[in-house]
C-alpha cells in the first residue's frame, strides 16, 4: 500500500486491524487466537506480544507462511487475514456452525462474497472465482478441515459486506473507514 506502518498496524475507527481482527475472534466461539508473523512484520510482532501466541514463519509468502503455520497445529483450524477489519463474531461463528454441518469427513470451509458486492462498495477484488454462475471473491475467512480428502472444500458464499473490504488499497481503506464510523 505504500506506507510507512505495517498492514495489520493500520487503523481502521482508530483501531489497528489486527487488533479489531483478534476482538471479533475473541468475541465469537473462537478457542484459542494465535497470530501468525514474519520477519517482515516485526512492529506487528512486538505490537501482539503477551496478547495472543505468536507463529513465527520466515516471510516467504502468505501461502508458503500460511502452510508452515498450519503444520504447527492440529485441524480443524480457523484462518483469517489480518486485513478484514469489520470482521465480527457472527460471521465467525456462522462459519463454524457450517463446519460443523459438514458431517464426518469435515471438508475445509472457504467463505467467499459475490465480486458484485466488493465492485458495489468500491473495494478491490484481487482473486476470484466462478461458481454455480457467478464470481466470487474469497473473504479470507476459512476453516481448514480435518478430512481425509485434503482438497475438499464447501464453498460458503456471504452477502455479509463486513465480509467484502478487505484492505488492499488506499481506496479499501477509505472504505473500511466509512463502514466502521470512523472518520
Amino acid at each position: 500500500m505504500g506506507l510507512d506502518t505495517e498492514k495489520p498496524l493500520l487503523e481502521v475507527g482508530g483501531v489497528p486491524m489486527v487488533d479489531r481482527v483478534i476482538g471479533a475472534l475473541e468475541d465469537s466461539r473462537v478457542g484459542t487466537v494465535h497470530a501468525v508473523t514474519s520477519p517482515h512484520a516485526h512492529e506487528t510482532a512486538a505490537h501482539l506480544e503477551g496478547r495472543v501466541p505468536v507463529v513465527e514463519t520466515p516471510g516467504d509468502g502468505y501461502v508458503e507462511d500460511l502452510a508452515l503455520a498450519l503444520e504447527r497445529v492440529d485441524p480443524p483450524v480457523l484462518t483469517v487475514v489480518a486485513d478484514l477489519p469489520l470482521l465480527a463474531a457472527g460471521p465467525v461463528d456462522r462459519v463454524l456452525e457450517r463446519y460443523g454441518e459438514s458431517g464426518s469427513q469435515r471438508p475445509s470451509v472457504t467463505v467467499c462474497v459475490p465480486t458484485a458486492l466488493k465492485r458495489a462498495l468500491g473495494v478491490s477484488a484481487d482473486t476470484t472465482r466462478a461458481h454455480g454462475g457467478r464470481e466470487l471473491s474469497p473473504s479470507g475467512l476459512n476453516v481448514v478441515g480435518e478430512g481425509e480428502d485434503e482438497e475438499a472444500e464447501t464453498l460458503q458464499v456471504s452477502y455479509d459486506a463486513r465480509l467484502a473490504v478487505n484492505v488492499n488499497r488506499p481506496a479499501d481503506l477509505a472504505v473500511a473507514e466509512v463502514l466502521a464510523g470512523g472518520p
